[in-house]
């Protein structure tokens, strides 16, 4: 078997190489036969993470924001509890982020959703296709994500923003059950060193073989996981956007890369 390769792209969306050929994930039969099915399960399961308790510590945290609120929001009804991942059923573009911000995703009830961060995410999203809306303000804002679905490597507000090793643990099977129902998922996203160490742990988790040494973060890294390309960026933090450590432009072509990717693989699909 041919070990996967990894690749760095610039801001302006070129690869320094070329990554290993992959199955195409993507097909008529595809795209016609498992939306309703995948959207089925993925409610249940939604569901199932917003009763979740299993964290001691997180839900004290994301309780107790509920309760006393940023001044700004006193007279909204915080949210509390965790998230389920939001989008398209259908989806070819998965997008890891790292957890619920305690006055954004904790108070509005979706992820990304309220917050900088989620303004820079869909604002990216929106620029490559993804979207219908550059902004993400409240669950009932219209928002519609296309071919492309988010959940979080935690899903309450950690204090901090920094959830422990335990609590990433006991939340990555919900990130596991979310991609066997995502069954058209071929490109990943990972917002974050976190967010890329939990892919590759559930990548693992799930089956899927490993390249050695393990791939290594780095905003740009590309790097091909059997059928699925894993695209590391960094995470559009307050942090990070307010130092220039990611730019618009650096973004922007994380994405552009993504489409690409899907795009290659439906041209493969239609070539079989």
């Amino acid at each position: 078997m041919t070990a996967p390769r990894s690749l760095r792209i610039s801001a302006a969306g070129t690869a320094s190489t070329t990554p290993t050929s992959r199955v195409p994930c993507s097909s008529r039969a595809d795209r016609c036969a498992t939306s309703a099915t995948d959207a089925a399960a993925l409610a249940r399961l939604a569901r199932v993470i917003t009763r979740c308790r299993l964290c001691p510590r997180l839900v004290a945290h994301r309780e107790l924001v509920a309760r006393t609120k940023r001044r700004q929001f006193r007279d909204e009804a915080y949210w509390g509890r965790p998230l389920p991942g939001f989008g398209d059923p259908a989806a070819r573009l998965l997008i890891v982020g790292l957890a619920p911000a305690a006055h954004g995703g904790n108070r509005t009830g979706r992820i990304f959703t309220g917050d900088q961060s989620g303004d820079w995410l869909f604002r990216a999203l929106y620029d490559a296709g993804f979207a219908n809306q550059p902004r993400s303000e409240s669950r009932d804002d219209g928002l519609v994500l296309r071919d492309a679905y988010v959940p979080a490597a935690a899903r309450c507000a950690p204090p901090d923003n920094k959830p422990t090793i335990a609590e990433l643990a006991r939340c990555r099977p919900y990130l596991l059950r979310e991609r066997a129902f995502l069954t058209r998922v071929c490109a990943i996203v990972a917002l974050g060193r976190i967010a890329f160490a939990t892919v590759l742990a559930a990548e693992r988790a799930a089956g899927t073989v490993l390249p050695r040494p393990l791939p290594r973060f780095a905003h740009g890294m590309v790097t091909v996981l059997g059928r699925v390309t894993l695209i590391a960026s960094y995470h559009p933090s307050r942090q990070n956007t307010q130092t220039g450590k990611l730019s618009r432009a650096m973004l922007a072509a994380v994405f552009a890369r993504a489409r690409r990717c899907l795009d290659g693989d439906a041209r493969r699909a239609r070539a079989q």
